[in-house]
């Protein structure tokens, strides 16, 4: 199993609204040398998260104490940039599921997909009172429901559908990567490959 099933998911959420959040800040390109997964989440953000002598910035959500969780909120057009797949590992790495916000570059998203992320999105306006429910209370949970394409914000009850490509959704319930997905259909490719005419 290339990572844990993802069916539903309940946590609070780390809200980071900025907008237009490209690869090289998720991951910057000097952490790229290393070609497995692990060890990416000490640099996820790491130009926003520390300065220079390495000591954490304050101001920064994810060194702030009250905000924690396995979802991350973030503005529109998460991921964009480069087609690094680091971006991915490096939010997995550091604990993330589940990355919720209003688009998705398409590149990261299918990154994300691939290694058991789940990334949500949902209407600006949806979005919007995510934020609000978080900034009333850091604690407030969020609920992705895979199985029914559905997150609610717990505390109000407000639900909001998304989509998810099928292939993709099988894969996250599943724990599957492409590679587990065709072994488990190795015996039906093999019983289609000795009965098939050539």
């Amino acid at each position: 199993m290339a990572y844990d099933k993802f069916t539903v998911l309940r946590s609070s959420a780390v809200p980071m609204p900025i907008e237009n959040v490209d690869t090289d800040q998720i991951i910057p390109a000097r952490f790229l040398k290393a070609t497995k997964r692990e060890g990416f989440g000490d640099n996820l953000f790491r130009d926003w998260r520390y300065n220079s002598d390495n000591t954490p910035k304050q101001d920064f959500v994810l060194n702030n104490p009250i905000y924690s969780g396995k979802i991350l909120v973030a503005g529109k057009n998460f991921g964009s940039g480069s087609s690094r797949e680091h971006a991915a590992w490096a939010i997995y790495d550091y604990g993330f599921r589940c990355v919720v916000s209003s688009f998705f570059a398409d590149i990261f998203k299918n990154n994300s997909l691939n290694i058991g992320i789940l990334p949500v999105t949902v209407s600006p306006e949806f979005l919007d009172k995510i934020y609000t429910a978080i900034e009333k209370d850091p604690k407030t949970e969020l609920e992705v429901n895979l199985p029914e394409q559905t997150i609610t914000i717990l505390a109000t009850g407000e639900q909001e559908s998304f989509d998810i490509n099928g292939y993709k959704k099988h894969n996250m319930l599943n724990g599957f990567d492409d590679i587990d997905f065709l072994q488990d259909i190795k015996d039906g490719i093999k019983t289609f490959a000795d009965t098939s005419l050539y």
